[in-house]
């Protein structure tokens, strides 16, 4: 029988890989990607649009920015956010088409 165990990646990738789709489960911080999809936004209007509180918003923007997800830039005392790159767009287009096949 072939060696299986080849195949893989070593175990800290595998960790990695694991606590990014983690992020993913959350669905507040869904949401805000999905505002983030087409522009950038302040904390103040992601909180107005989804309807939540300020200090909940800036929480999981600080988890969204750990993981390297979202960016930030700073316009005199506003921070805004957008999407880190487009691979953030990628993976979670990828996973919609997933969960719509049928």
């Amino acid at each position: 029988m072939e060696d299986l165990t080849g195949k893989l990646p070593e175990e800290t990738e595998l960790y990695d890989l694991a606590d990014l789709f983690k992020v993913f489960g959350d669905s507040t911080r869904i949401r805000i990607l999905f505002v983030l999809f087409d522009t950038e936004v302040c904390v103040c209007d992601l909180a107005k649009a989804l309807n939540m509180t300020q200090s909940a918003i800036s929480h999981q923007l600080r988890i969204l920015k750990q993981n390297k997800l979202v960016k930030s830039r700073r316009e005199g005392k506003s921070i805004y956010y957008s999407l880190a790159d487009d691979h953030v767009r990628t993976i979670i287009n990828q996973g919609r088409e997933h969960i719509e096949e049928e």
